[in-house]
């Protein structure tokens, strides 16, 4: 690499630095920080678990941030010393050896940089995905499966726990839907821009002719409620059925009637938990799906309103937002931001992270659109 090169890419780094330390507010996060931790030395904290779980939340929350600022600010300081050395000591290795850590760097201060954009009201909750298979028979049931498994991958990928909430397989192979929960600061703001209708093609392995078979799943997400969010379910309005849970085996599978569905009369909303070990631990984790799906509800028949007092926005998702085509050609591609892949399983292994980050993007410069309307 010529050397004007590390001058100019270390320049952009520390601009793009000052203008996520502007939207982040470093110092605000400072003081809030110092502020929590007073109220974590606190000895009656845990008087209130609810408020403590929110208050240590938050702060866990803050600090992981300011800590990746931090020590993405040290990697600039760090690479320019590394530099300097290596052009001192007219140290190749040295200067091969900044060169990829550059390279490092712009992901990481790019990834960061798509995190300011996570601004909405809820964007900075927790994730419950909900994934339904669709038009296609099995091949759209074990698609299901297959994006299930590509959400979890990516979240081990990056140490985010998943909890599953519940899992209705399918007759032959696959899921009919899955409900679960991605555990992590974000990770409702970033997963968002998968609702909407995948669509694979690929010669069908339950196909005995072996034929090209094109199916359908749906994604759903919507944020993790708080104890704070103003949401009021009637239990009157509530219908709870109970059954027997089913699936691939475990303890009280297929044995009790544990597994709990809840039907919201007023608006048909349907969600089942049958994951946990009691009737009443399904009815309260069902609970908790039940809420954060009116919530969401809510909040779309108020975008519907002010969409229809606004006029018509150019920038809708559509019902088909991604296609993974295994043959006659391998591609993943988003018919939205026409970010692409040519290795469907590295994405089908969790590898969703530039999707992700186009869909971010494209996001912002529709509502930008919208708002400017």
């Amino acid at each position: 690499m010529a050397g004007p090169d590390f001058e100019t890419q270390i320049k952009q780094l520390r601009a793009t630095l000052r203008t996520i330390e502007q939207v982040l507010d470093v110092d605000a996060m400072r003081a809030e920080i110092a502020d929590l931790g007073e109220q974590v030395g606190a000895p009656d904290l845990w008087d209130d678990q609810e408020n403590a779980q929110r208050v240590t939340g938050r702060l866990s929350m803050l600090q992981n941030e300011l800590e990746r600022f931090e020590g993405l600010s040290s990697r600039v300081e760090d690479v320019e010393v590394l530099v300097q050395m290596g052009r001192e000591e007219n140290d190749a290795e040295t200067l091969a050896e900044a060169e990829a850590e550059l390279r490092k760097l712009h992901k990481s201060v790019e990834a960061l940089e798509v995190r300011t954009l996570l601004s909405g009201e809820y964007d900075g909750r927790e994730a419950l995905v909900t994934i339904r298979s669709g038009a296609g028979g099995v091949d759209a049931a074990d698609f299901a499966e297959m994006l299930m498994r590509m959400y979890t991958r990516w979240a081990e990928r990056n140490s985010y726990p998943v909890e599953v909430f519940d899992t209705s397989y399918a007759e032959e192979a696959g899921l009919k839907s899955a409900t679960f929960a991605v555990h992590a600061p974000y990770a409702y703001g970033t997963l968002s821009v998968e609702a909407g209708t995948h669509r694979l093609v690929r010669i069908s392995p339950f196909d005995n002719q072996g034929r090209r078979q094109t199916s359908f799943a749906a994604v759903e997400v919507v944020p993790v409620l708080e104890q704070t969010d103003e949401i009021e379910v009637d239990e009157n309005e509530i219908k709870v059925d109970v059954y027997r849970s089913s699936g691939p085996g475990g303890q009280s599978v297929n044995t009790t009637d544990s597994a709990v569905r809840l039907t919201h009369l007023p608006t048909g909303t349907v969600v089942s938990c049958q994951n946990e070990k009691s009737q009443l631990q399904n009815k309260a984790a069902a609970m908790i799906v039940l809420k954060a799906k009116l919530l969401a509800l809510k909040k779309a028949e108020e975008r519907a309103h002010l969409d229809e007092m606004r006029g018509d926005v150019a920038a809708s998702w559509g019902d088909q937002m991604r296609n993974y085509v295994l043959n006659p050609y391998q591609i993943v591609k988003d018919l939205r931001t026409t970010y692409e892949v040519g290795n469907p399983q590295s994405v089908f292994d969790g590898e969703i992270d530039g999707f992700l980050e186009a869909g971010i993007r494209w996001r912002r410069g529709a509502e930008r659109a919208a708002a400017d309307a």
